[in-house]
C-alpha cells in the first residue's frame, strides 16, 4: 500500500554531496535529520488519491432509425464489410425464441449493451472526482519548466583541427548578466588523438524555468597555452585559409602534449529563445514539427529552438531526428585581450577577430511535464542522481528495468497513476521508456535552486569559487591553484580531496588549476572551481590559493610552474557572502598563517594591497544561511543529545522565533523543520508539544499564505505529506498519537489562552494538513508492523487503533464537526473545506484501520447532520458521502453489525433518497449525479467485471428501487434530467440482478409491481431518441403520448452532464482528418465540413459562439451550431443510449412475462396491465432497428404464454394499440422493420385463431386501426405534373398486407426475424388442435386491402373533389362499404356521404344515406333483442333502402372495441336518423317514403308512451298523405327526377372507360344541362393530347372503331320502368299515362327508344321508320346512396314501322280513355280534369295537329305500302284507328258537359277539327262513317 519511490531530484550526481570526509553525523542530530530528509526514498500512499483501473471504453454502432435516411443500413453493411475485422456476427443473431434464453440462467445473455456506457460515454473518473468540493489533487513533486540537453558534435577550422580544444558551456542570462548554471566541460580532440572509448561524448543537461529571450548558452573555448615563438592561435582567424603545413601541425601536437596549462581561445553566445521566433513558432508549430510547443509548466508559448541567425548567429539550422536541433555556430569570437563576461555584453567593446571555423552543437528540449515527473518517480529515478557515480553498473541495470516500462526495483506497482496513455506519449517520447538520459550525462546544477521560494528536496553542499582578477605591476604568465584545507598548522600537509574534476568520471581531487593568463599585468580568469564541503565547518577550514608563473617555451625540459604567492580565505566568515572579495597576496606560507598573530610576520606582494579579487557561491541544503534556523537546529541538537542547560527555555525561544524567519529561508528548510517539530510533538513534554504544535500551525499557515500557489492545499505541504514525511523511517515511535493528543488537549485548554487549537481559524484552515499527517503516520506504522511478517502478495489486514488513541481522534473529530456545523450556518467557505477534510480523514482511515471504527465516525457525522437539513449543511453532507463512497474499497466494505450488508451504501441510499425530497433543486441534481458516477465507477472497474461481482453490487443498491417505489411522488417531482439519472441507475441495477432478486422485487403487491413498470415506461419516454428529421408518422403521430412533436432532444439533457466536459475536451482532439478507428467509415462523410473556418473546433467555443450570436434560443439551434463531428458523436451516443434503454426494458419485460407465466409474482393476472402498458410504450416510441429485431421474438413469446389474457375483451385497448402500431410499422421504408411488422400481425392472427376460433374481432380491430392509420399516412404524393399518385407508404402497406397472407413467403420471413419457421403452426400450451387457416387470413387480408384501396381512391380524388361531385360521392360510398364491418366507421362514412349529397341538393340520395345509417343501428338492436323493432321492421326498411343488408349484424356485435361498437347504437340514435331521412325525403317530395319511415318511428313512441311525440307524428302523417293526394290529382303528372344514360369511351376516363352509367338528376335538368355539366367535369381531365367529344345520338357505340386520342361521352335521356310494366308493348311510353296511382318510386330498369331505318337513309317516311327499344338494368335501384349507378345489363327489342304506327295510335287512345275513366273524389273537383282533358284532346283532334293520325293513313293505307302489309297488321291498324276516333268522340261530349261560357269557342274548334278529321279518314277507311 505504501510505496517507496525514488526521489525525483535534479541534484546532478556531479553535485551530490557525499559524506567524503567520513564525519560522524550522530553527534549532530539535526544534520542526521537533514541528510535523512534529503536522501531517504519517498514513501507515498498509493490509496490516498484513489486507484482506479477502468476497462476499455465501449464502442458504439450507428443505430438505424426509420426516417428519410433509412438506407443507412445498407451503407453500414458495406462499411462493415470493408473493415478487416472478421466479425461475422450479423445483427440477426438475436436469440431466436424467448424460451431458449432462460434455459440456463447462469449464462444470461443480455439483449443489448448496458445503458450506462452510452449515458456516460466519456466517463472519466479523474474528472468526476476533481469536481467534488475540496477534492484533493495529487501533486507531483515540484518540477520546473524544461530541460535542455546539449551535446558537442564537432569543431572544425578552415585550417584544420590538429590540437585538442577544451571548453565550457553554461546557461547565462544576458540581461541580468548572471550565470544560471554551473559549467559543463567538454573537449574536442583532433582525429589522430581520439580515443575510441571516448567517442561517446557526454551531454550536458540544463534546467530552465521558462523560455525567455535573455537566456542563452555561453560557450567558452580554451586550448593549450601558446608556445612562445610557436604557432600562434591567430592562424585560426586568418582571412585566407591556408591549411597548416605538416611542420606546423607537428609542432602544435608536440607542444600540446608537453603543456598541461590552457589559455582561453574564443567564445560565443547562442540565444536559445527569440522573442520574434518564440511568438511565431508557438502559434504555428503544428504537432508534427519536431519541437512542438507541448504542454509546458508555463503559460507562455515556448519558442521552438531556433537560435536566431539574425541576432547572434549566422548559423544554419538543420533538423535531426527526434526533437533535437543541430546548431552550427560560426560566429566564434577570438579572445584577443583579457575579457570578462561583463565585457562581452559591452556595446563599446572592441570587435574581436572572428575565428574561421564551425562549432556544431546538438540541442534538444525535454519537457518536464507532470506526466514525466510521475513516471520518473515511478520507475526509479531515470536520472542517475540517486546512485553514486561509482555504482554505474547498478544504475544502468536499473535503467534497463525502467526502460521497458516494468517496475523499477524499489517500486512495486507501476499502475499507480497512469495518465490516459495519450498524454504521456503526446509529445513524442513516452516517458516510460525514457531514452533521454545516458549514464554519462552531466547535469548542470541550477543556481536558481538556492534562491527559489521552495523547499530543498536534495542534498547538495558545495562551494563555487570564481577567481576574477589579479593586478600585478609586471607582466607574468599566471595561473592559480585552489585547494581546501582543514587547518593552517602544517603547511606541507595534503589538502582535502574536495575539488570536483573536469573530466567526467574521475574522483574528487586535492586541488584545481585555473587557465593561464599570458603576459599580462592584470590577469583575468573565467574559471569556475567547484568543491565539496564538509558537513560541519570549523573556523580553521579555509581555501588556499597559490599563484604560479609558468614559462611558455621549452628549454631542456617541459616548463615548470613557479609559485609567486599565496592567499587564504576562511570558510566560516566568508562562505555566505554574495559580493566580491578582495585579498592580499602573501609571498610565503608560514604555519598558522590564518591567525592574526602570524599576520605581522607575513610578507605581502604589492605592498599588501588587496590585489586578488574573487567571488564565491555557496550552494547548500545542509547549512542554513538564516541564523534563526541555525539556532533552532543547534537547540534541537542540544535537546536531543540532552546537553542543553537545565533551565532549557532556549529551545522554546528558538521554536517561537521560527515565526520570524523570512519566508524564503523558511520554505527552503521546510521539510527538515517540520520533521524536527513533529519529532518534538511526538516525544516532548506537554509544554514543548504545545509550542511545537503552535509553531507548526504558524509555519504551515505562512506557507499556505505566502507561497504563490493559491490552491486550497498548498503544493509544498502536499508534497511534504505525500512524499517526504516518513515518520522518521521507523527510528522513533509514530507521531500520530502525540499529534492527535496535543491537538485534542488544546481543545480543552481554551482557557489557557493559547490562541491556537482546533477551533481557531488558522488551525481549521490547515486542518487538512494535520489530518493527512495523522493518517500517513498510521499508515506507515501499519506497514512497518506487517512488513516482515506477511508474504509479499497478501493484503495487509486493517489495524485496530488503540482505544485511547481512537477516543482521542473521536473527540477531535467531534470537535471539528461542531465547527463545521456552526460555521456552515454562517455560510463560511472554511466550513465546507473543513467538511471535505473530515470526509477525507474517514476516506483514508477506511483503508488503514478497522472499517467499523471508521463507521463510528461516519455515524457521528450523520447524527449531527441528520434528516433534511438546511441547504448548506445538506450540501456538506452530500459532499461528505461523495468523498467517502469514492473509496477504492467501497464495494467491499462490511456492515456495522456482522449481519448487515455494506454500511456505507445503505447510508448513501438513505441520504440520497432524502435529498430528492429536498426543496433545493441543485441538491437533488447533485444527489442523482453521485449515484450515476458511483455506478459508472463500478461498471467500468476492472476489478468487478465478473457477473457475480456485478450481481453483488446490484444487490447493494437494490434497496434504492424499493424506496422509490414506496414513495413515487418523490420521483415524480424530479425534473427530466434528474429522472434520467435515476432511471439509468435503476436500469443498471436491475440489469445485473439475478432472477431471484427480481422475483422478490415483484412479489410484494400488485400496485408495487405496477409502479415498477411505470418507472420503466418513464424510462422509455425520457430516453426516446427522436431524430430531428422524423416527419412522417414517427413519434410525431398525433396519438403518441408525447405531445411535443418531433423536437430533437436537448443537446446535453439527454446525455449526462458529464458528457459536456467530454465534448469540450474531445473536440480538440477529435478533429483529425483521417477516420479514427471508433468512427469507421461513416464519419468520413462529415469530414468535408471540417475545414469550414466558421465552425470552431471545441464545444466550449461553439457554445460561446452560439450564445453570442443568440442562436441559443432553442436546443435545436444549439445542436445545429455544434461542430459536425461532435454533433455526429452526440447523435451516436444518444441513439445508442436510447437503444440500450429500450433493450434493457425489453429484457426486463421478457423476464416478467416468463415469471408471470408461472404465477410466481404478484400482478393483475386478469389484464396483465404491466405487460400491456410497456408494450404499448414500446410500440409508440421511435425505436432503432436493433430494438425491433429483439422485440418480435419476445412479442411472440409473450403471446404464446399469455395470449388468452392479452386477446381478451378487457385488453381491447392494448390490442387496438398494437394493431395500430404494427400497421404503422408495416408502412416503414426499412425492410427489416416492415417484415417484422408482418410477422407481428401473423402472431396476432395465430392468437386469434387459438383463443377465439375466428378472426372476426381481429378483423374489426385491424379495420379500425387501418382507418386511423389512413388519417396519418400520406397515401398520395404529387407527381411532377401536379396530379396525384399513390405514395410509397401506400405501396408498402399494400405489400405488407399481401405478404401477411402469402403462405409461400412465410417461412423465410419467420427465419429472417429470428423465429422458428413453424412459429405460426406451433400449438400453444393447453390446446390440442392446429387452428391456423391460411384461407381465413387471406379473407382478412383482402378486407384490409379493400379498405386501403378505397381510402387511396378517395385521397386521389382530392384535387377534383369539389368539381366531380359524382366521383366524390362514389368514393365516400366505397369507403362506407369497405369499412362496413365496423358499424362506427360505416356510419361515419355514410354520414359524410349524406352531407355531400345535401350540398349537391340530391335530397333523395341524402335521405337514403340516413336510412342506411338507421338501418345499421336497427339491425344491431334487433340482433341484440334490444328495443322495439323486430325483423319485420328491418324488412320494411330494406324496401326503402335495399342496401340495408343482413351481413353486418353478425360482426357488429364482435366489434365491441373500446371507443367503437354497438354501445353507441341506441334506439334514440336510430330515431334521430329516421327523422333526418324523413326530412330529406320530404324535401325530395318522395312522400310515400316518408310515410313508411314514420310508421317505423311510431312504435318507439308508443312503447315509451310519448303521446306528445305521437301527436306530432300523426300530424306529420296527415300532411304527408295530403301531399301524396295533391301529387296524384295534379293534371301535370309528377316526376321526382330525370334519368340519363351516360356512356364513357376513352382511356383518359381511367376506370370509367367503356362503362355505362344511369344518372339520376333533379327533375328540372334537361338534356342540354347535363351535357354541359359533364363536359365541364371531364374537359378538365383531358391533357394536351386528348379532346372530348359528345356522341349526339343514342345508337350503339362500337368502342373499337372510335378514333384514339379522343374521349367520347354518349348521353341519352331514359325513362324509368315500372315494376309491372310490359316492356314488349309497342305503345309509346308516356310516363304520365302509365301511372295508375303514385307508387313507391324505386327503379332499377330504364328504357329508351331509338328510331332507325333499315334502308340506310337517315330520315325516312313513317313506312320506313323502325324503332329500337333499349332496356338497361342498373346495379341497385334508384334512389340509391349515390347519384349514378353502373349499368350491368342492357337488352334491346326492335319494332317494325307498322307496329310503331299502331303503337302510336294506341298510346293516344289509352291516354284519353285513362282521362275519361279516372274516378274523381267529388263532383266539385272539375277543374283539373277539364284542363287535362283539354290538353289531350287538343293534341289529338285539333285541326293543326291532326297530321299525326292522317300521316299514318297516308303512309300505310294508300297505294304501294298497303300491299306490303300482312292482312293481320292491316286489320290491327284499322281497328286501332276506329277505336281512337270513337274515344275522341266520347271525350268531346264530356268536354261539352264540363265547360263554361269562356270555353265555348275552344269547343267549337274541337268539334270542327273532329269532323274534318273524320272526313279525311273516310277516304282510307270508308267504314268509319258508319262507325261514328
Amino acid at each position: 500500500m505504501l510505496q517507496l519511490r525514488h526521489r525525483r531530484d535534479s541534484t546532478p550526481a556531479t553535485t551530490k554531496w557525499l559524506n567524503k570526509f567520513e564525519e560522524n553525523l550522530e553527534q549532530w542530530p539535526h544534520l542526521n535529520e537533514l541528510v535523512h530528509c534529503y536522501t531517504t526514498d519517498w514513501v507515498k500512499d498509493d490509496n490516498k488519491y484513489g486507484h482506479y483501473e477502468s476497462i476499455g471504453t465501449v464502442s458504439f454502432n450507428n443505430q438505424i432509425y426509420e426516417g428519410p435516411d433509412t438506407d443507412i443500413e445498407t451503407e453500414m453493411r458495406l462499411a462493415n464489410a470493408r473493415r478487416s475485422k472478421a466479425e461475422d456476427t450479423t445483427d440477426d443473431d438475436v436469440p431466436s425464441t424467448s424460451g431458449r434464453q432462460f434455459t440456463e440462467p447462469s449464462v444470461l445473455k443480455h439483449f443489448g449493451p448496458s445503458p450506462l456506457p452510452a449515458y456516460e460515454p466519456a466517463f472519466d473518473w479523474e474528472n468526476e472526482r476533481s469536481m467534488i468540493f475540496g477534492q484533493r489533487i495529487s501533486e507531483a513533486p515540484i518540477s520546473h519548466g524544461l530541460k535542455i540537453s546539449v551535446k558537442v558534435q564537432s569543431l572544425s577550422f578552415q585550417v584544420g583541427l590538429v590540437e585538442p580544444f577544451y571548453g565550457t558551456i553554461c546557461l547565462y542570462n544576458r540581461e541580468r548578466r548572471e550565470k544560471l548554471s554551473e559549467d559543463f566541460h567538454f573537449h574536442v580532440l583532433p582525429t589522430e588523438l581520439q580515443d575510441q572509448k571516448l567517442a561517446n561524448e557526454p551531454r550536458g543537461i540544463f534546467y530552465l524555468d521558462a523560455p525567455s529571450a535573455s537566456v542563452c548558452l555561453l560557450i567558452q573555448l580554451e586550448k593549450h597555452a601558446t608556445e612562445e615563438g610557436g604557432v600562434t592561435s591567430s592562424v585560426y582567424s586568418r582571412k585566407e585559409p591556408v591549411p597548416l603545413s605538416e611542420r606546423e601541425k607537428q609542432k602544435l601536437q608536440v607542444w600540446s602534449q608537453i603543456m598541461p596549462y590552457r589559455e582561453s581561445f574564443a567564445w560565443a553566445i547562442v540565444s536559445l529563445f527569440d522573442n520574434s521566433v518564440g511568438a511565431a513558432s508557438g502559434g504555428a508549430a503544428s504537432p508534427s514539427s519536431p519541437l512542438a510547443p507541448s504542454v509546458s509548466g508555463t503559460s507562455s508559448h515556448e519558442g521552438v529552438f531556433e537560435p536566431s541567425a539574425k541576432i547572434t548567429l549566422d548559423g544554419k539550422l538543420g533538423y535531426s531526428s527526434g526533437s533535437s536541433i543541430v546548431v552550427e555556430i560560426s560566429s566564434l569570437n577570438k579572445v584577443k585581450e583579457s575579457y570578462t563576461e561583463d565585457s562581452l555584453q559591452d556595446p563599446k567593446r572592441k570587435v574581436h577577430k572572428p575565428v574561421r571555423g564551425i562549432f556544431r552543437l546538438e540541442i534538444e528540449k525535454h519537457q518536464i511535464g507532470h506526466a514525466d515527473m510521475e513516471n520518473i518517480s515511478e520507475c526509479g529515478s531515470v536520472t542517475n542522481d540517486s546512485v553514486d557515480p561509482g555504482d554505474r553498473i547498478a544504475d544502468s541495470a536499473l535503467r534497463k528495468l525502467s526502460n521497458n516500462g516494468s517496475d523499477g526495483p524499489q517500486s512495486s506497482n507501476l499502475k499507480w497513476n497512469l495518465y490516459d496513455g495519450k498524454e504521456i506519449s503526446g509529445n513524442g517520447s513516452n516517458a516510460h521508456e525514457n531514452p533521454d538520459f545516458g549514464v554519462d550525462d552531466f547535469q548542470a546544477f541550477d543556481f536558481r535552486t538556492t534562491t527559489r521560494n521552495e523547499p530543498f528536496l536534495q542534498l547538495f553542499h558545495c562551494l563555487y569559487v570564481y577567481p576574477l582578477t589579479i593586478s600585478l605591476s609586471r607582466k607574468r604568465n599566471l595561473f592559480i591553484r585552489v585547494e581546501l584545507r582543514e587547518d593552517d598548522a602544517d603547511v606541507r600537509r595534503q589538502p582535502l580531496e574536495a575539488m570536483y574534476p573536469r573530466e567526467p568520471g574521475a574522483s574528487l581531487q586535492r586541488w584545481a588549476n585555473t587557465q593561464v593568463a599570458i603576459g599580462t599585468r592584470v590577469a583575468c580568469y573565467h574559471d569556475e572551481i567547484k568543491l565539496s564541503l564538509p558537513a560541519i565547518w570549523t573556523p580553521t577550514h579555509h581555501l588556499l590559493f597559490t599563484f604560479f608563473h609558468v614559462d611558455l617555451q621549452t628549454k631542456l625540459e617541459a616548463p615548470k610552474p613557479v609559485a609567486v604567492g599565496y592567499a587564504s580565505l576562511p570558510l566560516s566568515t566568508h562562505a555566505q557572502l554574495r559580493s566580491e572579495i578582495s585579498l592580499p597576496i602573501m609571498r610565503e606560507l608560514v604555519p598558522h598563517y590564518l591567525q592574526d598573530t602570524g599576520r605581522e610576520r607575513l610578507d605581502y606582494l604589492e605592498d599588501g594591497k588587496n590585489v586578488f579579487k574573487l567571488r564565491l557561491k555557496l550552494c547548500s541544503s545542509l547549512y542554513p544561511v538564516n541564523e534563526r534556523i541555525r539556532d533552532f537546529f543547534l537547540e534541537y541538537d542540544r535537546h536531543t543529545l540532552r546537553t542543553s542547560p537545565p533551565w532549557g527555555s532556549e529551545l522554546l525561544e528558538a521554536i517561537n522565533s521560527l515565526k520570524n524567519v523570512d519566508s524564503t529561508a523558511l520554505l527552503q528548510f521546510l521539510h527538515p523543520i517540520l520533521n524536527m517539530l513533529l519529532h518534538l510533538i511526538g516525544n516532548g513534554g506537554e509544554t514543548l508539544q504545545v509550542a511545537a504544535f503552535r509553531a507548526m500551525v504558524n509555519i504551515v499557515t505562512r506557507v499556505q499564505q505566502e507561497s504563490v500557489d493559491d490552491a486550497e492545499r498548498n503544493h509544498f505541504l502536499v508534497n511534504y505529506v505525500d512524499y517526504a514525511f516518513d515518520d522518521f523511517g521507523g527510528r522513533q515511535p509514530p507521531v500520530y498519537p502525540g499529534l492527535s493528543t496535543v491537538w485534542g488537549s488544546l481543545a480543552r485548554s481554551k482557557a489557557k489562552g493559547y490562541r491556537v487549537g482546533p477551533v481557531y481559524d488558522d488551525v481549521l484552515a490547515m486542518a487538512w494538513f494535520f489530518l493527512e499527517l495523522i493518517v500517513k503516520s498510521m499508515a506507515l506504522e501499519k506497514t512497518r508492523l506487517f512488513y516482515h511478517s506477511l508474504p509479499t502478495d497478501e493484503d495487509i489486514p486493517p489495524m485496530q487503533l488503540k482505544e485511547a488513541v481512537f477516543r482521542c481522534i473521536m473527540q477531535l473529530y467531534d470537535c471539528l464537526l461542531t465547527e463545521v456545523h456552526e460555521r456552515c450556518k454562517k455560510g463560511l467557505s472554511l466550513a465546507k473545506r473543513l467538511n471535505s477534510s473530515l470526509a477525507f480523514l474517514c476516506y483514508d482511515l477506511l483503508s488503514i484501520i478497522e472499517p467499523r471504527q471508521v463507521f463510528e465516525l461516519v455515524s457521528l457525522y450523520l447524527d449531527k447532520f441528520s434528516g433534511v437539513c438546511q441547504t448548506v449543511l445538506h450540501d456538506c453532507k452530500l459532499t461528505f458521502l461523495q468523498i467517502i463512497c469514492d473509496q477504492d474499497l467501497f464495494v467491499e466494505m462490511p456492515g456495522r453489525d456482522p449481519s448487515d450488508r455494506n454500511y456505507l451504501s445503505s447510508v448513501l441510499i438513505q441520504e440520497v433518497f432524502l435529498t430528492w425530497d429536498h426543496d433545493d433543486l441543485s441538491l437533488r441534481a447533485k444527489a442523482a449525479r453521485i449515484l450515476v458516477v458511483l455506478l459508472c465507477k463500478h461498471e467500468f472497474d476492472a476489478r468487478y467485471q465478473k457477473p457475480e461481482d456485478k450481481l453483488y453490487i446490484a444487490q447493494l443498491y437494490l434497496p434504492l428501487i424499493g424506496q422509490i417505489l414506496d414513495e413515487m411522488p418523490v420521483f415524480y417531482n424530479l425534473n427530466a434530467v434528474e429522472k434520467r439519472e435515476v432511471l439509468i441507475v435503476i436500469l443498471q441495477i436491475v440489469r445485473n440482478l439475478d432472477d431471484e432478486s427480481l422475483v422478490k422485487a415483484w412479489q410484494q403487491s400488485i400496485a408495487r409491481t405496477r409502479l415498477f413498470f411505470k418507472l420503466m415506461e418513464e424510462g422509455l419516454v425520457l430516453f426516446e431518441h427522436r431524430k430531428p428529421a422524423d416527419g412522417m408518422l414517427m413519434g410525431s403521430s398525433s396519438r403518441s403520448p408525447v405531445g411535443d412533436g418531433p423536437a430533437s432532444p436537448k443537446y446535453s439533457e439527454r446525455l449526462s452532464p458529464a458528457v459536456n466536459n467530454y465534448l469540450s475536451e474531445a473536440s480538440r482532439q477529435e478533429v483529425r482528418p483521417q477516420g479514427t478507428p471508433d468512427n469507421g467509415y461513416l464519419w468520413q462523410r462529415v469530414n468535408s465540413q471540417l475545414s469550414s473556418p466558421t465552425q470552431p473546433y471545441s464545444l466550449r467555443e461553439a457554445l460561446a459562439q452560439a450564445q453570442s450570436s443568440r442562436i441559443g434560443a432553442s436546443a435545436q439551434a444549439l445542436r445545429e451550431s455544434l461542430h459536425p463531428i461532435l454533433r455526429q458523436k452526440l447523435e451516436l451516443w444518444e441513439e445508442n443510449l436510447s437503444a440500450a434503454v429500450s433493450l434493457q426494458v425489453l429484457e426486463i419485460t421478457e423476464k416478467f412475462s416468463i415469471m408471470a407465466a408461472s404465477h410466481s409474482i404478484s400482478t393483475d393476472y386478469g389484464k396483465l396491465d404491466c405487460i400491456t402498458a410497456i408494450f404499448m410504450s414500446f410500440f409508440s416510441r421511435n425505436q432503432p432497428l436493433a430494438f425491433w429485431k429483439a422485440l418480435f421474438p419476445v412479442f411472440n413469446g409473450v403471446f404464446d404464454l399469455h395470449g388468452i389474457t392479452l386477446m381478451a375483451r378487457e385488453n381491447d385497448r392494448f390490442l387496438k394499440q398494437v394493431t395500430f402500431h404494427l400497421l404503422r410499422l408495416a408502412v416503414f421504408r426499412n425492410e427489416s422493420i416492415r417484415r417484422r411488422a408482418v410477422i407481428g400481425l401473423q402472431i396476432l392472427m395465430k392468437s386469434s385463431f387459438y383463443y377465439f376460433m375466428q378472426t372476426a374481432r381481429l378483423r374489426v380491430m385491424l379495420i379500425i386501426t387501418l382507418s386511423e392509420l389512413m388519417s396519418e399516412v400520406q397515401v398520395t404524393q404529387m407527381k411532377a405534373d401536379g396530379t396525384l399518385e399513390e405514395s410509397g407508404e401506400a405501396r408498402r402497406l399494400r405489400k405488407s398486407l399481401e405478404e401477411m397472407a402469402d403462405e409461400s413467403k412465410s417461412p423465410n420471413l419467420l427465419r429472417e426475424c429470428g423465429l422458428p419457421e413453424s412459429a405460426l403452426l406451433t400449438i400453444p400450451e393447453k390446446l390440442t388442435e392446429n387452428k391456423w387457416s391460411w384461407s381465413n387470413v387471406k379473407y382478412l387480408s383482402d378486407g384490409l386491402l379493400l379498405a386501403l384501396d378505397s381510402s387511396l381512391e378517395h385521397a386521389l380524388l382530392a384535387s377534383v373533389m369539389t368539381m366531380d361531385r359524382y366521383a366524390a360521392a362514389e368514393s365516400f360510398y366505397k369507403l362506407a362499404m369497405a369499412f362496413a364491418p365496423v358499424p362506427d366507421l360505416h356510419i361515419m362514412w355514410l354520414l359524410h356521404l349524406c352531407d355531400a349529397h345535401q350540398e349537391m341538393q340530391s335530397w333523395a340520395e341524402a335521405a337514403q344515406c340516413a336510412v342506411a345509417v338507421a338501418g345499421v343501428v336497427m339491425q344491431a338492436l334487433v340482433a341484440r333483442n334490444d328495443g322495439v323493432w323486430s325483423k319485420d321492421h328491418v324488412t320494411a326498411l330494406r324496401k326503402i333502402c335495399p342496401m340495408v343488408s343482413s351481413e353486418i349484424t353478425s360482426e357488429a356485435s364482435a366489434a365491441e372495441v373500446e371507443g367503437y361498437g354497438a354501445s353507441k347504437l341506441t334506439v334514440d340514435s336510430a330515431v334521430k336518423y329516421l327523422q333526418l331521412a324523413n326530412k330529406l325525403f320530404s324535401q325530395a317530395e318522395l312522400y310515400h317514403f316518408c310515410a313508411s319511415i314514420l310508421e317505423l318511428v311510431i312504435p318507439v313512441y308508443k312503447s315509451r308512451r310519448a303521446y306528445g311525440q305521437l301527436a306530432k307524428c300523426h300530424t306529420l302523417l296527415t300532411n304527408i298523405y295530403e301531399s301524396i293526394l295533391e301529387q296524384e290529382s295534379s293534371p301535370i303528372p309528377f316526376t321526382d327526377a330525370t334519368y340519363y344514360r351516360v356512356g364513357f369511351y376513352g382511356d383518359r376516363f381511367g376506370k370509367l372507360d367503356r362503362k355505362e352509367y344511369v344518372y339520376r338528376e333533379p327533375r328540372d335538368v334537361r338534356l342540354g344541362d347535363i351535357m354541359e355539366k359533364l363536359s365541364h367535369i371531364y374537359e378538365s381531365r383531358m391533357d394536351g393530347n386528348h379532346t372530348l367529344h359528345i356522341i349526339p345520338d343514342s345508337r350503339q357505340v362500337k368502342a373499337d372503331e372510335l378514333q384514339t386520342g379522343v374521349c367520347y361521352l354518349q348521353i341519352t335521356a331514359v325513362d324509368p320502368v315500372m315494376e309491372d310494366e310490359d316492356l314488349g308493348s309497342r305503345r309509346e311510353r308516356i310516363f304520365s299515362l302509365s301511372t295508375g296511382s303514385v307508387r313507391a318510386r324505386v327503379f332499377d330498369r330504364f328504357l329508351f327508344d331509338t328510331p332507325f331505318t333499315k334502308n340506310g337513309k337517315n330520315q325516312g317516311g313513317l313506312e320506313d321508320q323502325w324503332k329500337r327499344r333499349t332496356v338497361l338494368q342498373t346495379e341497385g335501384s334508384f334512389p340509391a346512396l349515390v347519384n349514378r349507378l353502373v349499368v350491368i345489363k342492357s337488352e334491346s327489342l326492335e319494332f317494325s314501322p307498322v307496329e310503331n304506327a299502331i303503337g302510336m295510335i294506341e298510346t293516344r287512345t289509352a291516354a284519353l280513355r285513362n282521362e275519361l275513366e279516372e274516378p274523381r273524389s267529388s263532383d266539385g273537383d272539375q277543374l283539373p280534369r277539364l284542363q287535362s282533358l283539354q290538353r289531350i284532346l287538343q293534341g289529338s283532334v285539333a285541326v293543326q295537329v291532326n297530321s299525326g293520325v292522317l300521316s299514318v293513313c297516308t303512309a300505310f293505307l294508300s297505294g304501294e305500302p298497303a300491299t306490303r302489309l300482312r292482312s293481320q297488321e292491316l286489320q290491327q291498324l284499322i281497328a286501332a284507328l276506329l277505336e281512337f276516333m270513337a274515344v275522341c268522340k266520347r271525350a268531346i261530349r264530356v268536354h261539352f258537359r264540363l265547360i263554361g261560357e269562356e270555353d265555348q269557342d275552344f269547343h267549337t274548334q274541337l268539334v270542327n277539327g273532329f269532323q274534318s278529321l273524320t272526313a279525311e279518314l273516310s277516304h282510307y277507311i270508308p267504314a268509319i262513317l258508319s262507325e261514328l
